[in-house]
């Protein structure tokens, strides 16, 4: 079967909004989990990353046992995992579908440093997904480089649902965008002064990047699965980084029509494809990568993003 025509493709578009609002809102009627407010912390800063993982491992254990009395015990459960000693978190907060930032390696002395950003379904009660894409990461691109790596897990935005109006708009990424780039002036100001910072967004997370990536200093922004941008080509981002993108054979995103409509309420699309020649990303190999594989150690898309976040550019496989 050929491409289809943009006449169709507009109205794919059209009928994935309509299936979305005719979803039963399940979510919206979910108790919601009650949690305690995050702790007020002190600035960020080598000598205060102990005393800032510490807080937050607290409130972590405080937010299972609220989850556990309110008898929902799969968010307890993903709640107390966080709370545990090994784990490093810049951020936590366990109201409503939750955010963490978890950091993976020792973040102050790091000259590699990766934020890893999550699509759609993503969650508390997801993320123990999310972590072990994280760790993968972590593993791959730090087998050469010892402990001067580090990754940054980043649930730092509510995600979309895969079904639903908002995963076919940037109107979430546009509200995370500004959290990411926080993030990242956060990390400058703590990493060494030449460390080379790069974001790995996956699904719409590269929506994310998208939308925060105008000017922001890192040097590299890797988006696997996307749907798009927002943009129509590189250009339109506004990016300082080299932009990459990859996308496996067996990934269903590759359906996705890559077109822009404007209806009566929103604008609905993505935007071009940011795997094809006009988009202008440095295309590299993803291998047979379905929509959940790109992390999966000895793949070739994870060790193509390994290759990125060390800064070896030059050792990256094309598509």
């Amino acid at each position: 079967m050929g491409r289809p025509s943009h006449r169709t493709r507009r109205t794919l578009v059209a009928a994935l909004l309509a299936a979305a609002l005719t979803v039963p809102l399940s979510a919206a009627a979910r108790p919601r989990v009650p949690a305690p407010a995050p702790a007020a912390l002190p600035a960020l800063t080598p000598a205060t990353l102990a005393t800032v993982y510490a807080a937050n491992r607290a409130d972590a254990a405080r937010a299972a046992r609220m989850a556990a009395a309110h008898g929902d015990s799969r968010r307890a459960a993903a709640d107390r995992a966080l709370a545990s000693t090994r784990r490093r978190l810049l951020a936590f907060d366990g109201r409503g579908d939750g955010l963490a930032t978890e950091v993976f390696g020792d973040l102050a002395p790091a000259d590699r440093i990766a934020v890893l950003v999550p699509g759609s379904d993503t969650s508390l009660d997801t993320y123990a997904r999310f972590h072990r894409a994280a760790k993968a990461l972590y593993t791959a691109a730090g087998r050469a480089r010892g402990p001067r790596t580090a990754v940054v897990a980043w649930l730092g935005y509510a995600t979309p649902a895969t079904v639903s109006t908002t995963v076919a708009t940037t109107g979430r990424a546009d509200e995370a965008a500004p959290r990411l780039r926080a993030l990242v002036r956060q990390l400058r100001d703590l990493a060494p002064a030449r460390a080379h910072l790069s974001l790995v967004c996956h699904s719409y997370g590269s929506v994310v990047c998208g939308r925060a990536a105008r000017g922001l200093d890192v040097a590299d922004i890797a988006l696997v699965g996307s749907p798009g941008t927002g943009a129509d080509d590189v250009s339109g981002l506004g990016a300082r980084a080299r932009v990459w993108a990859a996308r496996g054979t067996g990934d269903w995103v590759a359906h996705v029509p890559h077109v822009r409509v404007d209806l009566l309420l929103a604008t609905v699309g993505l935007g071009a494809d940011p795997v094809s020649r006009s988009f202008g990303a440095r295309v590299f190999d993803a291998g047979t990568a379905d929509h959940s594989g790109y992390f999966t150690p000895g793949s070739a898309s994870l060790a193509n993003l390994a290759r990125i976040i060390r800064g070896e550019t030059s050792e990256v496989t094309g598509a």
